[in-house]
């Protein structure tokens, strides 16, 4: 249970050649950056493993009885060299790795942003918040790891076994042969290692988006978990996942506990047998030294490629939850023969719509209405009556199980998404405003509006009431979600960013629920002044707020059980008359 924690819907494995498969789609473009890299690692090798070689000839000129000081000069000088040669082919290497690896990354992070963006309003209400967030920001960044330092890291320490045991042959096959032994000890330990750590990150990494996920959703929270005094009940939860993402790090460290001391006691027996056997079989000084060198730059490798096992398992499951994020398709897709409209005139229909959020648990059962264009209609009925669903069908939030809704007669699934969601407004209970300014909340960085235009719209809905008394007006900052202002300022504010698009549907749901009276007038000022906009949607539990609609739909479980205007629901003396009977014995 635990390692699925956070897997989302639909996760699945995906086999390795597929992940490679998939992830060349973005390798592909930077391919020449990774041939150059190619070439300055061969190089970069060659020159390394030609170091030793140099100390070798130094050696054998400083132990011999005739000292050839020119010799040595010389030898020091190229050893200076091929140092500095060598720096800087590593150099080269390094950034256009970087800059490759960086634009793979920038390309990818754009792609599954824009897929998640494409997402209907019900697959987010199934995705956590938080492994969303690590797949987009955590696990790019491992993939990002993988192709700026890890494969180069990995080919080069490949080259750099092949090239040593090469060199090491040529200097002595006799004591190569007794080496192969502890390669094949180091083999054998690197496979059990590479087993035993892959399950384990798997699992940590799993317990990390979930402490991820219940992090972003708790602090969100925070206000309620305080107004309650559910602190220590959440130390209490935070504190289990914390201790599960300790345990699965931990196990993760034992393996490479055990494996390091391991490495590191088979090469310090395989130096002692070098040097013993070097001096055994009669080598010179030089070469037993350049052996012992070649040997460090053997187990160095194969020690690093131990940790890169591990960053090449992160690469593979930081691609697999990626990939499996871009293969759940967005429920709500425009239809290949979807059309653009530029204007619309506002009729909404309604005909025998069902819809349910799972299963057959129907919210809306057989909903049929037509809403005129330019009237204003308003949905009254209980909390889980199907209001809000209404409105969330029409902008193609989710999408109907039967039926069919249209908009100036057309079937709003053959009209594309962007064009239907261009023409409707809409005016929620619980306004979001995103860090920045007023300016940028009203226009969401829309540049094509001028600030006289912006002032004009903030005007007309009574929101220049409070701007034009901040100290930078338009320029005010707005924290996140927009805590420095009330919740009638926040309303105000979304009321001027949904006037100014300039919509002809207006959507308002409970828009004027949780702000003061005072507000709530200012609201209705400007409802009165936008009426002959467009045709308006209004859902209220208020009723005197909608008393002037031209209909009013009474929901009750999903079904429609009245329709009308103000009036002529008071003179049948149903469901709505006892609605508004009861509002107002309340406020008397």
């Amino acid at each position: 249970m635990e390692e699925e924690l956070l897997k989302l819907k639909g996760d699945k494995k995906i086999p390795t050649r597929i992940l490679l498969r998939r992830t060349m789609k973005y390798v592909k473009p930077e391919i020449l950056s990774f041939i150059v890299a190619f070439i300055l690692l061969i190089a970069n090798v060659v020159l390394d493993l030609y170091l030793p070689l140099v100390v070798e000839d130094i050696t054998n000129n400083v132990t011999s009885d005739a000292i050839n000081l020119d010799r040595i000069i010389v030898m020091a000088v190229i050893y200076f060299v091929v140092i500095l040669v060598t720096m800087a082919t590593l150099y080269l290497e390094s950034m256009i790795l970087q800059r490759a690896g960086q634009k793979i990354i920038y390309n990818l992070r754009i792609d599954v942003f824009t897929h998640i963006e494409n997402m209907s309003q019900h697959q987010f209400d199934e995705m956590p918040v938080g492994s969303l967030v690590t797949r987009v920001a955590s696990y790019t960044q491992s993939m990002s790891d993988f192709f700026t330092n890890v494969i180069v890291r990995v080919i080069k320490n490949i080259l750099y076994i092949a090239g040593v045991l090469s060199v090491m042959f040529y200097l002595s096959p006799k004591i190569t042969l007794f080496m192969l032994i502890s390669v094949a000890l180091v083999a054998i330990s690197s496979f059990i290692f590479s087993r035993a750590v892959s399950k384990r990150f798997r699992t940590e990494r799993r317990a990390l988006s979930d402490l991820n996920t219940y992090l972003n959703e708790n602090l969100s929270g925070m206000k309620i978990t305080q107004i309650f005094n559910q602190e220590e009940f959440k130390d209490d939860e935070f504190n289990e996942k914390n201790e599960f993402l300790r345990k699965s790090r931990f196990n993760s460290i034992i393996c490479f506990a055990l494996y390091r001391p391991f490495i590191t006691l088979i090469y310090i027996l395989s130096v002692a047998l070098c040097f013993y056997l070097g001096f055994e079989y009669g080598m010179l000084a030089g070469a037993v030294v350049a052996y012992y060198m070649y040997l460090s730059k053997f187990f160095n490798p194969i020690q690093e490629l131990a940790d890169q096992l591990n960053q090449i398992q992160k690469a593979l499951t930081a691609s697999e939850r990626l990939f499996n994020l871009m293969d759940v398709m967005p429920e709500v897709r425009d239809a290949s023969d979807a059309i653009d409209i530029d204007n619309f005139k506002g009729k909404i229909e309604f005909r025998n719509v069902w819809f349910a959020y799972n299963g057959d648990d129907w919210i809306l059962r057989d909903v049929s209405f037509v809403i005129n264009p330019k009237e204003s209609c308003a949905f009254v009925g209980a909390t889980g009556a199907g209001k809000t669903t209404i409105l969330g069908l029409i902008v193609r939030n989710y999408e109907i199980q039967k039926g069919q809704i249209l908009i100036d007669d057309i079937d709003i699934t053959k009209i594309k998404i962007k064009s239907l969601r261009r023409a409707i407004g809409q005016m929620l209970q619980d306004v979001f405003l995103f860090s920045g300014s007023i300016r940028d909340n009203i226009t969401l960085h829309d540049t094509s509006y001028t600030d006289e235009k912006i002032l004009e719209t903030c005007k007309y809905v009574n929101a220049d009431s409070f701007i034009n008394k901040l100290p930078k007006g338009l320029d005010e900052e707005v924290i996140e979600r927009g805590e420095n202002f009330s919740q009638g300022q926040r309303q105000l504010l979304s009321f001027a960013r949904t006037v100014l698009a300039e919509p002809q549907i207006l959507i308002l749901d409970e828009a004027t629920a949780n702000i003061d009276t005072e507000t709530e007038v200012l609201i209705q000022e400007s409802l009165e002044k936008i009426k002959n906009i467009g045709t308006m949607l209004v859902v209220a539990h208020r009723l005197s707020t909608i008393q002037h609609a031209d209909q009013i739909i009474v929901l009750q479980k999903g079904e429609i059980i009245e329709k009308g205007n103000h009036q002529e629901l008071l003179s049948k003396h149903g469901h709505y008359y006892k609605l508004y009977k009861l509002q107002f014995e309340n406020r008397e």
